[in-house]
C-alpha cells in the first residue's frame, strides 16, 4: 500500500471523523443512525481485540464477556447512584476499568496457555460470566435490568449515543495504530511468531501477553456501558451473545488479523453483510453462512484481505 505522509494521514482521518461526527444531526434518518452506531461499536470491538488475538496470536473467543461486563458495570452505576444522562455516557471510562480488570484477574492464569486451550478457556470464560449473571437477583437475574432513557426525542438520544461510541472507536483506532508503529506492537508479533524465540531477545512476553489481554478488554467494556445505555434495556442473551465473539473474531481475521486496517475493513464490511442477512434472511440460515464465511477465511484467506492487497502490490507483509 502506498506510503502517506503523516500529517495527510492525520487531516483525512479529521476530516473523515467531522464527517461522521455531523451526520446524525443532519436529519438522517434513525435507521442509518442506529445502522452506523452498530458498525463503529463492531470496529472498536474487532480492533480491541486485534490487539491480543492479531498482533500477539492469542485467539481469545470470549470477548463478548469484557462487552457483558461493561454493559452491567453501567447499569449498576446507573441503577445504584441515579445518574444523569452525561453522567451515564461518562460511566462507560469507569466500565472500561471494571472489565480490564477482570482481564487482569483471568488472564494471569489463561495466557500461560496457548493455541486451541487458550480459545477454549476465554470461550468457556464467556458461559460462565453469563451463567453468573443469570444468577445474581441485583443484576437483574434472568429477567434483565431496564435503565430510564433520555427525556429527549429519539433522534437526538441517538446522535448522542452516536457521537459516545463514535469517541470510543476513535480512540481504540488511535491506540491500534500506536501499538502497530511502537516497540509494544513489535514485541507482540515477535511473540506471535515464536514466543520462546521473542523471550530469548530479552522480551518480557508475559507482561506484553497482560498488557495487550487487558487493553483489549478497556474499549469492549467502554462500548458495552454505552451499548447498555443505547438499549435502555440489558438481558445476558443480549450481551453475552456468543454470536458477538464469534463476529469479532470473523471480522478481524476477514480484514487480516495483526493489521491496522484489516479489522476496521472487515468490520464494516461484515457489518453491513450481517444486517442484509438479518433482514433478509433466517436467523439460522444467517448463523450457517457466517459458519461457512469462518472456515472459507481460514482456508483461503488466513492473513485476510490486506494480505491479498500486499500479495498484488508485491509489498511483504510486514
Amino acid at each position: 500500500m502506498p506510503s502517506w505522509p503523516r500529517s495527510s494521514l492525520f487531516a483525512g482521518a479529521m476530516i473523515v471523523l467531522l464527517a461522521l461526527a455531523i451526520f446524525p444531526w443532519l436529519g438522517a434518518p434513525v435507521y442509518f443512525v442506529s445502522l452506523l452506531f452498530t458498525v463503529f461499536m463492531y470496529v472498536c470491538l474487532a480492533t480491541s481485540w486485534n490487539l491480543i488475538g492479531g498482533y500477539a496470536g492469542y485467539l481469545s473467543f470470549g470477548h463478548v464477556a469484557f462487552f457483558g461486563i461493561g454493559a452491567y458495570t453501567t447499569a449498576l452505576l446507573v441503577k445504584g447512584f441515579h445518574l444523569s444522562a452525561l453522567e451515564t455516557i461518562l460511566s462507560s471510562v469507569p466500565a472500561g476499568f471494571v472489565a480490564m480488570l477482570v482481564a487482569l484477574l483471568v488472564g494471569y492464569p489463561c495466557l500461560r496457555l496457548r493455541g486451541p486451550y487458550f480459545a477454549v478457556v476465554t470461550l468457556c470464560f464467556a458461559f460462565v460470566m453469563d451463567l453468573l449473571i443469570k444468577n445474581l437477583n441485583f443484576l437483574g437475574g434472568p429477567e434483565g435490568l431496564w435503565l430510564k432513557s433520555m427525556d429527549l426525542p429519539i433522534q437526538t438520544v441517538r446522535a448522542i449515543l452516536f457521537e459516545a461510541m463514535l469517541g470510543v472507536t476513535a480512540l481504540s483506532i488511535a491506540v491500534a495504530y500506536w501499538t502497530d508503529r511502537s516497540k509494544f506492537g513489535a514485541g507482540l508479533r515477535a511473540i506471535r511468531e515464536d514466543e520462546e524465540v521473542a523471550q530469548t531477545m530479552a522480551i518480557n512476553a508475559p507482561k506484553l501477553k497482560m498488557q495487550a489481554f487487558a487493553l483489549s478488554a478497556f474499549f469492549p467494556g467502554m462500548a458495552g456501558g454505552i451499548y447498555a445505555y443505547y438499549l435502555t434495556y440489558i438481558h445476558t442473551d443480549v450481551v453475552f451473545d456468543m454470536m458477538i465473539s464469534i463476529l469479532i473474531v470473523l471480522m478481524a481475521l476477514f480484514g487480516g488479523g495483526g493489521t491496522l486496517l484489516g479489522p476496521i475493513i472487515g468490520a464494516v464490511l461484515l457489518t453491513l453483510i450481517n444486517e442484509g442477512l438479518s433482514t433478509f434472511v433466517k436467523a439460522e440460515l444467517a448463523r450457517i453462512i457466517y459458519g461457512s464465511l469462518f472456515v472459507g477465511v481460514i482456508i483461503f484467506l488466513p492473513n485476510g484481505i490486506m494480505e491479498f492487497f500486499r500479495r498484488t502490490q508485491g509489498e511483504s507483509p510486514h
